[in-house]
């Protein structure tokens, strides 16, 4: 089996990549406007961990929405970064790639309280694991941290400070603006890690 991973360059994703060391990472800019730091995180921490790396590029921009997109959310939107479909849209991209590259396995890494969106909880992952499965190629999909808080995950993985701290989790910008949820999350995680 060879496992692949979608590789965003956030808390979760790093601490999840060093826990499983899968044999690939895809990093997607789909549009989003942290997609240049998002792809440089992600490019520092597949070197250091000997990964293969590969940067999928499909401007998705005009079905954006909300904090990624630097817009306001669309009506009816959960919370300021919903992206219509995005974790669908991700995972899809990613298969469409990793399917030449022999991948059985795609790993996200949802947590606990990504089951904030319908598309973060463990009824979406049987979902679309069953899609993907049905489909040829039959890549499954995994969300290995989906019962764990960030914190949680991070002490799990034994993931060390020094790639850690490259982290990005900002919605809204390449350089981090300290007010969207993204944000908020890393600045929570952290304090939850010192108070450990």
């Amino acid at each position: 089996m060879s496992s692949a991973i979608l590789l965003s360059g956030g808390i979760d994703s790093i601490a999840l990549t060093y826990w499983k060391r899968p044999k690939v990472a895809f990093t997607l800019d789909y549009g989003q406007t942290p997609a240049e730091t998002e792809i440089r995180v992600s490019k520092v921490i597949t070197k250091e961990l000997g990964i293969e790396h590969y940067v999928i590029k499909v401007d998705c921009s005009s079905l954006g929405s909300g904090d990624l997109m630097n817009q306001n959310a669309i009506a009816g939107s959960p919370s300021t970064e919903w992206w219509p479909f995005r974790n669908q849209m991700l995972i899809t991209l990613a298969s469409m790639k990793g399917i030449s590259l022999g991948v059985t396995e795609l790993m996200t890494a949802s947590v606990k309280s990504d089951g904030f969106h319908k598309d973060g909880t463990s009824s979406f992952y049987q979902f679309i694991d069953d899609l993907m499965a049905f489909q040829e190629g039959n890549i499954r999909v995994s969300a290995p941290a989906i019962n764990l808080t960030s914190s949680e995950l991070v002490v799990e993985s034994g993931v060390p400070d020094s790639l850690l701290h490259w982290a990005h989790s900002c919605h809204k910008s390449n350089v981090a603006c300290g007010n969207c949820r993204g944000c908020n999350k890393y600045r929570q995680v952290m304090h939850e890690l010192n108070a450990i």
